[in-house]
């Protein structure tokens, strides 16, 4: 719960430095932006273009959280195919014992936080030579189709966690964003405002809601983290409570 509202235990100490710099800058009359419609227009389109930003990067951590459950139904169906496929006990073994490696390897990359589509191809390639053995075997040809789409369907999440964790939404965005939301705080502490207060409590607030939205938006561009101090990160316990119920089989 502690790691949950750590974003906001960050900003609000960062924003208390910011409240001290305006109470100084104000306590030395240092304060000489007139407060005016250009002002509140400005911190207006800033927050407009936060808003921008993350219900784009938004989209993907909604398609993000959907993947651990679609991932582990595919592996447990093609784990238990297996049987359907092929009545020899020994290749039977070998393919689970390959599907179980495979979504080792997938834990592998989480847990590392470093997505290695090589290694994972590799897992799923050996795979693929059983399925053609099969085939080549006579195996009835739906349950070779059977195999062979929840392998596909494993590969296509595969190449979309790689996608989601190698590229990042619109690089040049979030440094225009960051640029506008340092200028926006910057001339809100050198704003004039006539009641200290009123000038305490604006300043306060809108640094506190620019700060967390940056923060929170820089951490769900890549959801997959695990082991650090993360915000908005995806529940990959399926995949590890899978693994550990495919090792008891």
């Amino acid at each position: 719960m502690l790691l949950r509202h750590s974003i906001l235990l960050k900003v609000f100490g960062f924003v208390a430095l910011l409240l001290v710099t305006k109470a100084a800058i104000h306590h030395f009359q240092l304060d000489f932006v007139a407060i005016s419609p250009l002002v509140t227009a400005f911190v207006g389109g800033v927050i407009f273009m936060i808003a921008i930003i993350l219900a784009g990067t938004l989209s993907d951590y909604k398609e993000s959280e959907k993947i651990p459950s679609e991932l582990a139904a595919s592996t447990l169906i093609l784990y238990k195919d297996v049987l359907l496929a092929s009545t020899d006990n020994e290749k039977v073994r070998a393919m689970r014992d390959k599907t179980r490696r495979l979504l080792t390897t997938i834990n592998l990359n989480f847990k590392s936080n470093v997505w290695k589509q090589t290694d994972v191809n590799l897992a799923m390639d050996k795979i693929d030579e059983d399925i053609v053995y099969l085939a080549h075997k006579g195996t009835p040809p739906q349950f070779i189709v059977r195999l062979r789409n929840e392998l596909a369907t494993i590969d296509k999440i595969s190449n979309r966690i790689e996608t989601i964790k190698e590229t990042t939404f619109i690089p040049a965005a979030y440094s225009v964003a960051q640029l506008a939301v340092s200028a926006a705080i910057l001339t809100l502490l050198f704003t004039n405002i006539d009641r200290f207060t009123d000038g305490i409590i604006m300043t306060g607030v809108i640094s506190l809601i620019l700060i967390s939205l940056i923060l929170l938006i820089k951490d769900m561009d890549d959801p997959f983290e695990v082991g650090k101090k993360t915000y908005a990160d995806i529940d990959l316990s399926l995949m590890y409570k899978l693994e550990e119920r495919l090792k008891a089989l």
